[in-house]
Formats: structure tokens, C-alpha cells, sequence
């Protein structure tokens, strides 16, 4: 099945930002990780910055991510006229 070029366009934009993503969520997950030594000279509300991206700093960070993930879907999908039927 061929696709169309707006349906090859609508699942660029999606790789994209799912690719951008996926690089910030592996940020946050190992590179803090590998630098939290070095992160916990720097204090964040009284706490080691490393200690707190561990404690509460990533997963307010991934439900953001989260957000923004389905606000953008969202977006892009009635740009594009394919979202959901909302339920009545």
C-alpha cells in the first residue's frame, strides 16, 4: 500500500518528535545517571541536584514529556483530519 504525501508527511512529523523525545527521556535517564557524582556538588532545594534528578527530577520530566507528547498528537492530528471520535 503506497501513502499518500500528506500521510508520509504526518508520520515524518511524528517520528521527529518521537526521535526528540526518546533523546530527552535517555538524558534524563542515563546521562544523569552516569554524571550524578558530579551533579551533587550543585544543590537544589537543600538537596544534591544528582540525588533530587534521581528522587523527583526525572519523573516530573517524563509526565511532562508525557504531556507534551499527547498535547502535540493531539495537535497534529486534526491538523492532519485523523484524530479519534470523541465518545457521547
Amino acid at each position: 500500500m503506497e501513502l499518500s504525501a500528506k500521510h508520509q508527511e504526518y508520520w515524518r512529523k511524528n517520528l521527529v518528535i518521537t526521535a526528540i523525545l526518546m533523546v530527552i527521556w535517555f538524558v534524563v535517564t542515563f546521562v544523569e545517571g552516569w554524571y550524578a557524582r558530579e551533579l551533587n556538588s550543585i544543590t537544589f532545594f537543600g538537596f544534591p541536584l544528582g540525588f533530587y534528578m534521581s528522587a523527583q527530577g526525572s519523573l516530573i520530566i517524563y509526565v511532562a514529556i508525557i504531556w507534551f507528547y499527547a498535547h502535540y498528537m493531539n495537535k497534529l492530528d486534526n491538523e492532519y483530519n485523523v484524530q479519534e471520535e470523541e465518545l457521547t
